[in-house]
């Protein structure tokens, strides 16, 4: 792991995609000079535009690499306005004490509203009914269209949208079905299938909520769809890249797939207005929505709130609680004092090394928090004010440490 020194703090925040501007007053009250963009940007754009800032909010389509992350050494945190972190470097932003947030729960009930609609107007065939009427045609016949009350929905991924959605199909009537890596506790009377086989054999909606870990690259394709019983709906608001287009417009046009719903796509536009390209357009039975799944004002003010305010914890007080890359800890703080802040290799004896270089120079500790996490230690130690700057010269000299940073308490 690289050694990355202590540098001073900068208040400047750089906001991309159109986050919602509750993350950008929550950051100018806490003295960020921000900076908002309504797109996202490709790695060379966004090495300069990172130029002297600590904090930088992004949506799903901003990638923070390796390289962005090298160029940036004044950064301090990522924070993913969203659910999804696969856009982030994780393994590298930790080597250098870069902390990652996102906001894992915030749109879950956004999301399954959509699906809950996006359910029903395909089992009424309501773009098809919308379309004819905009024609002028008149078609008034209840011929291919069913109440989704009693009918069976498989929930592939039961985390924290497929267990919401669960309760509320069960509340329309449907029976649930459920298929999860992870041994999963069924919510009210969802059923387990013990593999994906068994449940697209057994059901005749099928809805991904699959998160973004590189295994799930191309996970539905030729084989699932042909799997599904004929007729059956299929819906992904998950992840873009887990779905074989393709083969999902294959099954569509041959009439196995009766209707699908999508909101995301292997390749996205960067901003609003770019032309959208996909092999899904033209077909009259699917439902195409731009990643709209989370995009609600209730959800995206509550994002907007809930990482700004991880970010700012961590500035200003270190506080990991929730990162994704990074051992979780928090400090309550102790008023009057400075705090140290030190990222390092998770090996033994850093912690009794730390407070004896403190203990050589008269340096005592108001207060100690020691977190880990696979091959990370974090420590926060709280000390009085008055200290030389070689306690910091030899915590920063240690061959474990990644980062250290001072931070006044109050």
């Amino acid at each position: 792991m690289g050694k990355v020194l202590t540098l001073d703090t900068l208040n400047r925040a750089l906001l991309l995609e159109n986050i919602h501007p509750d993350a950008t007053a929550r950051l100018t009250k806490a003295g960020y000079e921000v900076r908002t963009m309504p797109r996202a940007l490709g790695e060379d754009d966004l090495i300069a535009a990172l130029h002297g800032v600590s904090l930088v909010g992004i949506r799903s389509q901003t990638h923070v690499t390796q390289r962005v992350l090298a160029a940036a050494p004044e950064l301090l945190a990522v924070g993913a306005f969203c659910i999804g972190t696969n856009q982030v470097d994780l393994a590298a932003a930790a080597r250098r004490g870069v902390a990652v947030f996102n906001a894992p729960f915030s749109n879950t009930r956004s999301v399954v509203e959509l699906a809950i609609a996006e359910i029903i107007s395909m089992a009424r065939r309501l773009p098809e009914k919308n379309a004819n009427m905009h024609a002028g045609v008149w078609d008034k016949s209840s011929r291919g269209a069913h109440e989704v009350r009693g009918r069976k929905l498989g929930i592939v991924g039961y985390g924290n949208i497929g267990t919401q959605l669960s309760v509320i199909a069960e509340s329309l009537g449907m029976s649930v079905y459920f298929y999860d890596i992870a041994d999963k506790l069924a919510i009210g009377n969802a059923r387990r299938c013990s593999s994906l086989e068994d449940l697209l054999e057994s059901v005749e909606t099928v809805t991904l909520h699959v998160d973004g870990r590189a295994g799930n690259h191309g996970f539905f394709g030729e084989a699932e769809f042909a799997r599904m019983r004929p007729r059956s709906l299929f819906l992904n608001l998950s992840r873009g890249f887990v779905v074989d287009h393709v083969a999902l417009r294959r099954h569509i046009e041959s009439g196995h797939i009766a209707g699908a719903a999508v909101d995301v796509f292997p390749a996205e536009p960067k901003g609003n207005g770019e032309e959208f390209v996909s092999e899904l357009r033209g077909l009259s039975n699917v439902i195409l929505t731009p990643h709209i799944g989370g995009s609600t004002e209730e959800a995206q003010q509550d994002i907007g709130d809930f990482v700004s305010t991880k970010l700012i914890d961590f500035a200003e007080s270190g506080a990991t609680s929730m990162s994704v890359n990074m051992p979780n800890a928090a400090l309550p703080a102790v008023p009057g004092t400075h705090r140290l802040s030190h990222l390092h290799q998770n090996v033994p004896g850093v912690l009794a090394t730390i407070n004896r270089v403190l203990a050589e120079h008269g340096v005592n500790v108001e207060g100690q928090l020691l977190r880990t996490r696979d091959e990370l230690g974090y420590v926060l130690t709280d000390i009085g004010t008055t200290y030389s700057e070689d306690v910091l010269d030899e915590l920063r000299a240690m061959g474990v440490t990644i980062r250290l940073r001072t931070i006044e308490s109050g």
